[in-house]
């Protein structure tokens, strides 16, 4: 009778978690913990021995057993942590097969070329989201080699095209010039001289 009338004063309550079905532990911070005994067990046991009940728990207790909540904030504790740490694992398994892998070389990309290819800020200049960073790399790289190159043969002089390149230890065009300054007209004969 007393037990049923005053349930709500010293049962304890489901702690609120975001893991409700991972914790059994019970919290006790606005439970009353309703103990009771017999005078006829105190005489002949004494009150340290386990003569004291507890409502809501079966079997006699010492009494600092039966004051103790072994199912509460202690156990609440453990079990969030597990919990939380079985979340993060879960987590990082869900992740990790949603991670793209490079269409080239079949390797999984990193967690810097993912974030790369899919943040808004860097994607744009991410180019090909479809490789990975090691292969992205290899692309710029010859991206830069192809434009050094373009770049060399921009700034490099022009072939001569003309006939009468000068190669060395071949003087003959060279006094050619020089004699046809020298003795007028072209065809008089004097161009000729070697």
């Amino acid at each position: 009778m007393l037990e049923g009338a005053g349930r709500r004063y010293w049962v304890p309550r489901r702690y609120e978690s975001y893991y409700r079905e991972a914790i059994t532990a019970k919290d006790y911070s606005q439970a009353v913990p309703v103990i009771f005994t017999t005078l006829e067990q105190l005489q002949q046991h004494g009150a340290g021995a386990a003569v004291w009940r507890r409502l809501g728990r079966t079997g006699e207790q010492t009494l600092t057993a039966v004051l103790d909540n072994p199912d509460g904030d202690v156990l609440f504790r453990e079990q969030e942590a597990r919990a939380d740490a079985e979340d993060k694992r879960r987590r990082a398994a869900e992740r990790e097969a949603r991670r793209p892998v490079c269409k080239r070389c079949g390797r999984k990309f990193t967690d810097q070329r993912w974030e790369e290819t899919t943040a808004h800020r860097t994607a744009w200049k991410a180019g090909d989201v479809s490789v990975c960073g090691t292969c992205h790399a290899d692309d710029v790289a010859r991206k830069e080699a192809a434009a050094e190159a373009d770049r060399l043969q921009a700034a490099a002089p022009p072939e001569p095209e003309d006939d009468h390149v000068q190669e060395p230890g071949n003087l003959r065009g060279l006094f050619r010039r020089r004699t046809w300054w020298r003795h007028g007209q072209p065809g008089s004969g004097s161009e000729d001289v070697p």
